[in-house]
C-alpha cells in the first residue's frame, strides 16, 4: 500500500523527495489501514457475547452515533450519524456494541444505502429482536469537494425490519424520537 501511495503522489506531479512528503506514503498507508479496519473485524467478535437477559419489550434507541466512512466510488469520506433502534425479545445488546457494529461496517469502502442495510441486518441477527430500525444522516465529501460542490446537501437513508417495517406506529414512534 505504501508503494501505491508513492506512485499516486508522483503521478500527480509531486516530488517524494520534498521534505513534507518523504514519509507521506508510509503515513497514508497507515491511515488507510485504520480507515478501513472494518475488513479485519467480525460481527461475533464485536458483540463478544454481550447479550443480556431482559424482560424489556419496549423500544431501545441509540441516537447520534457518529460515523466516518469512505465512499466506494471516489474513496472520499462521508461523515454523519446513525440512529439505531430495536425491540428486544428476551435479551438486550450491550450499549457500546451498537456503536461498534456501526463502526465495523462504516470502516469499509461503502455507499450509505448499503451501510444502513448492513447495520440493520446485523443488529437484527444478533439480537433476534422483534424489529430493528436504522436511520443514517451524512454529508459526502465526493459531493462537496468535487462534482456539483454542494456544501449543504446531506443524505438520509433508512432501513426498517420486523415490527419497524410492518407496524406504522412503531416506525413513527422511532422516527419521532430521533427528530
Amino acid at each position: 500500500m505504501e508503494q501505491a501511495f508513492a506512485h499516486i503522489i508522483t503521478s500527480i506531479g509531486e516530488n517524494l523527495g520534498r521534505e513534507g512528503l518523504r514519509d507521506t506514503p508510509k503515513r497514508a498507508a497507515k491511515a488507510m489501514s485504520y480507515l478501513t479496519r472494518g475488513y479485519q473485524q467480525d460481527l461475533q467478535e464485536i458483540v463478544n457475547n454481550a447479550l443480556f437477559p431482559s424482560e424489556n419489550s419496549e423500544m431501545v434507541i441509540v441516537r447520534n452515533i457518529e460515523l466516518y466512512s469512505l465512499c466506494e466510488h471516489h474513496m472520499l469520506p462521508f461523515i454523519g450519524k446513525a440512529h439505531v433502534a430495536y425491540i428486544p425479545k428476551g435479551k438486550v445488546l450491550g450499549l457500546s456494541k451498537v456503536a461498534r457494529i456501526v463502526d465495523m461496517f462504516a470502516r469499509r469502502l461503502q455507499i450509505q444505502e448499503n451501510l444502513t442495510k448492513e447495520i440493520a441486518e446485523a443488529v437484527f441477527q444478533v439480537t433476534e429482536a422483534a424489529g430493528v430500525g436504522v436511520v443514517i444522516e451524512a454529508q459526502h465529501m465526493c459531493m462537496m469537494m468535487r462534482g456539483v460542490e454542494k456544501q449543504n446537501a446531506s443524505m438520509t437513508t433508512s432501513m426498517m425490519l420486523g415490527n419497524f417495517r410492518t407496524d406504522e406506529r412503531t416506525r413513527n414512534e422511532f422516527l419521532s424520537l430521533i427528530r
